[in-house]
């Protein structure tokens, strides 16, 4: 068994999108849209691993993601080595995305940094 697809939804899609293809380099399908509902969605795919489907409908309420609670934690992407999380963060640094922690040594052994993506959903880069 594996993890097919991680859902995750946005107010704005479009900018949702362009985070992940541009940032994360995923690769994304033609958008999918229910007249009937106003659900829309893209499907993302890195190189290895789960797909990311990202998704909007209208009367969604706003995350909160500075009080810990259960549910959505993060979603982590392994570049592969220190320097490329290094690198990585600093990039999404000088385009204005917020650091939340590191680049770091955790207790359980990752070299890691969070970073609050778009809409501040954050987005480990671990090795």
């Amino acid at each position: 068994m594996k993890i097919e697809h991680a859902a995750l939804y946005v107010e704005d899609l479009e900018k949702a999108k362009n985070f992940f293809t541009t940032m994360l380099k995923g690769v994304s399908n033609e958008i999918y849209h229910n007249p009937k509902t106003g659900f829309s969605s893209y499907f993302i795919e890195f190189d290895e691993g789960a797909r990311l489907e990202i998704m909007n409908n209208s009367g969604l309420l706003k995350a909160n993601f500075e009080t810990p609670r259960t549910g959505y934690a993060h979603l982590a992407f392994s570049v592969g080595n220190k320097e490329e999380v290094d690198r990585l963060t600093k990039e999404l640094q000088e385009a204005g995305y917020e650091t939340m922690n590191g680049p770091r040594m955790t207790g359980d052994g990752y070299y890691e940094s969070v970073i609050a993506s778009v809409e501040g959903h954050p987005i480990e880069i671990t090795i």
